[in-house]
């Protein structure tokens, strides 16, 4: 019996943050996979439980735009709130006033994705939890529309709308063609205690599908 599941994800804007931009950001061609992983927690997200994304079918052509967004430039740090805690007369807020900046963004409009996953237990999974029950759980989130918070494509500037994808056939935006996309995110690597890890693979979009099932991830 498979525990996999499709769903259809849709909004106005997305931005999938290239890490290598420092300032200004600058979005993937696609959805990464950390991304979509994100979406279907915000869906169901149980600690029993680990979503593991195999596909993205690409349903929209690929869009650039660019906007101005107002940004803080510094943030309240660890070390600020110790020292006020001790009597210094560090500010535990940020004022946004001194602190507003306008930083350009290079971000993908109308897009449509469709994503292929499954789920495999993990050892918090309680005795009475199981692949069935957790899939049904799934099903019935997805066909009412709940969620634990509102999903989104990347920022929460930018949410998205899903549902259950129930059909067969599955058609995309970049039929008979291929497309090199360069190393991508692929995910953060938390098994090593006090170091999260990203990880890298090279994303090649064929037939508008992003395979990812069998991919080399680079760290």
């Amino acid at each position: 019996m498979s525990w996999g599941v499709r769903v259809h994800v849709w909004g106005d804007y997305a931005l999938f943050s290239r890490p290598e931009m420092k300032v200004e950001r600058c979005s993937y061609d696609v959805i990464t996979p950390s991304a979509a992983r994100g979406i279907l927690d915000a869906i169901y997200w149980h600690p029993g439980l680990k979503w593991v994304i195999d596909k993205i079918y690409v349903q929209k052509p690929i869009q650039f735009t660019n906007i101005r967004r107002n940004e803080v430039k510094s943030k309240v740090l660890a070390g600020s709130a110790l020292s006020a805690y001790n009597g210094s007369d560090k500010l535990l807020y940020i004022n946004t006033k001194d602190e507003i900046v306008q930083r350009a963004a290079m971000l993908l409009k109308d897009v449509e994705y469709i994503i292929e996953a499954h789920f495999d237990l993990t050892d918090q999974a309680d005795i009475g939890d199981n692949a069935g029950k957790f899939k049904d759980i799934m099903m019935r989130r997805l066909r009412r529309g709940q969620c634990y918070h509102t999903p989104y494509f990347g920022c929460r500037e930018f949410p998205l709308r899903f549902e259950l994808y129930e059909g067969k056939c599955i058609e995309t935006a970049y039929p008979d063609s291929e497309k090199d996309l360069g190393y991508m995110l692929y995910d953060f690597d938390y098994s090593s205690s006090g170091e999260i890890c990203p990880m890298f693979f090279r994303a090649v979009l064929k037939d508008g599908v992003l395979d990812v099932r069998d991919c080399e991830v680079v760290r």
